[in-house]
């Protein structure tokens, strides 16, 4: 997502000030958890506490940090604030508020105590994976900038320790059930921590000037979480779903479908080839004969051939193997992702042609308006967000598993591409290179283009989210409406016709904000009645969804972190309250 649309930015600050100890960002964010904390069942009160606790030690690391100036060292996006507070909360809040859903489920028997057990594991993995970074953060600023790089290993090996009693003191006071293997659950926890702390560096390493502290924080505290939940689902087929207590804590990661199996698979292929590939050119260059042979193309072509030969053996071969295994298929996962397509062919193909048609006619017409007319990037870039509306809400409402399954092969396509842009592979790296530039906007760089993938992400992920119980009809759509609709309106009005400024120095205004708000809850005004024809039932008031509404609203207006993916996941959890 991008700016509400506002009024031609003014310059930089550059200039050393104390910032405010709550700014707008901060207090939206206090807004969120707050509206989490009302909402608490007695029977989540331990988890609640913990986030409030997670909040302001994130408060105190931002407050701390911003104002010593001493993480500037961390190669962050130039521009944008640290975002330590939203980044740490979103993803342990977003797991707090399924599990408020998932209880008044249990309540009426209508789901099992080991659905619960896993959603508390996710919660409380997420939550000590963005806790154990807020301690490394804090012993960098704590070390003075000159003597932090000299210090990197003591200061890992003080939050691997400090991590540890962390977790230890969490047992002596008895966070997990007491029927649980409880050495197994904090050694697998802990890991979840170590593992996001050493992830977040390697990427602030890779990619330096491509996010803030709070954006990398929830991408590694996700990808952590995503790895975490594929090893426990491979740990749990391997001893037969774990039916002894030693191994309980596999279990979580057991519940899955095909279609969630067919989507991980994917990914997972896709997350690790790159580190399989640049595994296999290094190898490559340490024989002399094969580095020093050839003309520089020679030389990319053969890097190519390696490359779609390595990827067509990683993706048809390797991952559709781990499929099988996880989720014992009767076919190859590739050919039951088109018998599932072809299962409903009137209805699937004519959704899949209606795609089809619509990005191509789109894709066609705004490549061409960007190379050939002065519309601005921001507005040109919500045309997307509005095609993105038109594309989805038809196959929430209609057929949703399909659409699982076909955010999935999106993304995948999506990933796909970036891996080629950013390799430069011969012959298609070039030219997606200069398709991909004609889109972006400040928040991306040469590096790593994101904003594509946060709005497919920021669509998907609630629908994703939502694939289990749901007593909230709107929350699969809190994506759509955010981005899509909320969004876009709030960018257009605010650029056409704000006049009134949230901040003396952001360019998003009130008219925007209110434009967006507005037009949320008058697409969820019509949006309801289609779902209650196709059998769904409003069981949420709308003085909470106006508050819904309204927060991811204000989060719009004052964050300076990538909107795309933080405001569908607090529309999200606030949704489903």
């Amino acid at each position: 997502m991008t700016v509400s649309g506002d009024l031609p930015s003014p310059a930089v600050m550059t200039s050393v000030s104390t910032p405010p100890l709550l700014n707008g960002e901060r207090a939206v964010v206090v807004l969120f958890i707050a509206c989490i904390m009302f909402s608490l069942p007695p029977s989540l009160l331990l988890p609640g506490g913990f986030l409030s606790f997670l909040s302001f030690f994130a408060l105190c690391v931002e407050i701390r940090g911003e104002s010593s100036g001493s993480l500037s060292h961390l190669k962050t996006r130039t521009g944008a604030s640290s975002g330590i507070l939203l980044g740490a909360v979103t993803l342990p809040a977003l797991m707090l508020s399924r599990l408020i859903q998932i209880s008044r489920a249990l309540s009426l028997d209508e789901i099992e105590l080991r659905e619960v057990d896993y959603l508390q594991m996710q919660y409380w993995a997420a939550s000590v994976s963005c806790f154990a970074v807020l301690i490394f953060l804090s012993l960098v600023i704590w070390a003075t900038p000159e003597s932090s790089r000299s210090h990197s290993c003591r200061v890992l090996l003080s939050a691997k320790f400090l991590i540890g009693c962390m977790v230890l003191f969490a047992a002596f006071y008895n966070i997990f059930p007491t029927d649980m293997h409880m050495t197994t659950k904090l050694m697998w926890v802990l890991f979840h921590g170590l593992a996001t702390v050493k992830l977040m560096q390697h990427l602030l390493e890779t990619f330096p000037s491509c996010a803030s502290i709070g954006e990398t924080l929830l991408v590694t505290a996700g990808l952590v979480l995503y790895f975490g939940d594929v090893s426990a689902c491979t740990i749990a087929k391997l001893h037969g779903y774990c039916s002894s207590s030693e191994l309980a804590f596999v279990r979580y990661g057991t519940r899955k479908n095909e279609i969630s199996t067919v989507i991980q698979g994917l990914l997972l292929g896709l997350l690790l080839f790159p580190v399989a590939f640049k595994f296999l050119l290094h190898a490559l260059d340490s024989f002399p004969s094969v580095a020093s042979s050839g003309t520089r193309i020679e030389n990319e072509r053969r890097r190519s051939l390696i490359f779609f030969v390595s990827f067509g053996l990683v993706m048809i071969v390797v991952m559709p193997l781990w499929m099988q295994f996880v989720q014992d298929f009767q076919k190859h996962p590739l050919l039951w992702m088109v018998a599932f397509v072809f299962s409903e062919p009137a209805k699937r193909l004519s959704l899949c042609i209606y795609w089809v048609c619509l990005m191509y006619v789109s894709v066609r017409r705004f490549y061409y308006i960007s190379k050939n007319s002065k519309t601005e990037r921001i507005l040109l870039r919500k045309y997307y967000h509005l095609m993105a509306v038109s594309m989805f809400v038809p196959a929430v409402v209609f057929q949703p598993k399909f659409l699982d399954l076909a955010f999935g092969a999106a993304l995948a396509v999506f990933l796909t591409l970036e891996i080629i842009r950013v390799w430069r592979i011969w012959p298609l790296g070039q030219l997606v290179h200069q398709f991909m530039n004609a889109f972006t906007d400040h928040r991306d760089s040469e590096l790593l283009i994101v904003s594509h993938f946060s709005l497919l992400l920021g669509c998907a992920l609630p629908i994703w989210l939502s694939s289990g119980y749901n007593d909230r009809p709107l929350a699969p759509f809190a994506g759509i409406l955010s981005l899509g609709i909320g969004d876009t309106m709030a960018s257009m009005v605010g650029h056409k016709y704000g006049v009134l400024r949230w901040s003396k120095t952001g360019k998003k205004t009130i008219e925007g904000t209110a434009a967006g708000i507005t037009s949320v809850l008058a697409a969820c005004s019509v949006l309801l009645p289609v779902l209650a024809s196709a059998g769904y039932i409003f069981t949420q008031h709308w003085l909470h969804l106006f508050l819904a509404v309204v927060v991811s609203g204000l989060l719009e207006a004052y964050t300076a972190q990538l909107d795309n993916a933080f405001i569908p996941l607090v529309f999200y959890s606030l949704l489903c309250l």
